[in-house]
Parts: C-alpha cells; sequence; structure tokens
C-alpha cells in the first residue's frame, strides 16, 4: 500500500464521519457563518494550527507558508480571498468579531536558513540588508514584528483583531506573545 493509498483510506474514514455539504464558501470580509478566524501558520508538519488549536471544519481559514511569516505573496492571498468574499456577496468588513491569527513555533526550518540572507532577502522581497529586522532565529520576536507589519497593512480592517502566537514544539502548549487587540484604533 502505497502513502497515498493510507491517506485516500484514511479519507473515506473522515467521510464517513463529516463533510462540508451545505456550507458555503465562506467570505474572508464577512467574519459571518462558521468563519471566525484567518491563522497563518508555518508548512511544517509537525504544526497543523486545525490541530494544535482543536479546530473544526469550517471555523478558520488556515494560511500556511514557512515560517508562517507574513510576506508579499501572503498579503496578495489575502486580498484575493476578500475579493472572492465580495464576489460570494460577503458582508462589508469589519461585521462581528473576526481575529486574525499569526502562529510561529519554536525549532521552525526557517531558522536553518539564518546562514542564506540572500534566500531570505528573495522570500521577504525585501534588500538583504533588512533580513535581519525579520528576526528568523527568534519565533517570539519574528511573530511581534510580523503582527506590527500586518498592522501596518491599510486594506485590513481596523475592528478585526490581531495577535501572535508562539507554539512550543516541546510541550506542545501555546504561548501567547501579542495579546488580542483590534488591528488599528483609529
Amino acid at each position: 500500500m502505497s502513502n497515498l493509498d493510507t491517506l485516500l483510506e484514511r479519507n473515506k474514514a473522515i467521510a464517513a464521519q463529516q463533510s462540508a455539504e451545505g456550507t458555503t464558501m465562506p467570505s474572508l470580509l464577512a467574519a459571518s457563518g462558521n468563519l471566525k478566524a484567518t491563522i497563518i501558520g508555518c508548512a511544517d508538519m509537525r504544526v497543523d494550527p486545525a490541530h494544535i488549536l482543536g479546530i473544526k471544519l469550517g471555523e478558520a481559514l488556515v494560511i500556511r507558508n514557512i515560517g508562517g511569516r507574513i510576506t508579499p505573496v501572503l498579503l496578495e492571498e489575502l486580498g484575493l480571498l476578500g475579493r472572492i468574499g465580495q464576489v460570494l456577496g460577503g458582508a462589508p468588513a469589519g461585521g462581528g468579531e473576526f481575529h486574525l491569527i499569526v502562529l510561529h513555533h519554536t525549532d521552525c526550518g526557517i531558522t536553518r536558513l539564518a546562514g542564506d540572507p540572500d534566500k531570505l532577502a528573495h522570500y521577504f522581497q525585501i534588500p538583504e540588508s533588512e533580513v535581519k529586522a525579520k528576526a528568523v532565529t527568534d519565533p517570539y520576536a519574528a511573530v511581534a514584528a510580523d503582527v506590527a507589519l500586518l498592522r501596518a497593512v491599510p486594506a485590513l480592517p481596523a475592528k478585526w483583531l490581531l495577535s501572535g502566537l508562539v507554539y512550543d514544539v516541546a510541550t506542545g502548549l501555546v504561548n501567547t506573545v501579542v495579546p488580542p487587540a483590534p488591528i488599528r484604533t483609529s
């Protein structure tokens, strides 16, 4: 049995217990229905935000990339998701409580790229001289930097809650680095 066969068998077991039938594609902007959060996390297979945070199907949108970092590509994805919500008739931005969560973790693979500032500069689409400010070797400083970057994005609704978390892979616990607060107070 191949790895794919194993995964397809697991899918059959899951499908027998749940499905997304009857739900609609939620709007990133609407914050209605089941969608209450967007979580930006790392692609590391040990750090699945849905598993770590006990998220059920349809409760949150999870976006994963290397390091769970805020990059120009990720910001473009958020914009496209917002547009999808508009096309689907989502409510105006800021309706209901909505939480944007940045989730980094200890022992992240991105730390192994600290010696390759040219690769990191390309990933973040910044000059190499600015790579150090990305704090790739410290998940606590990195999550704080990414939350600060999101606060500076004028397209994000000011009323959305924004927070930064770090998952400790050794203990399995999530630590709050940046407590939930509106993206902007004005």
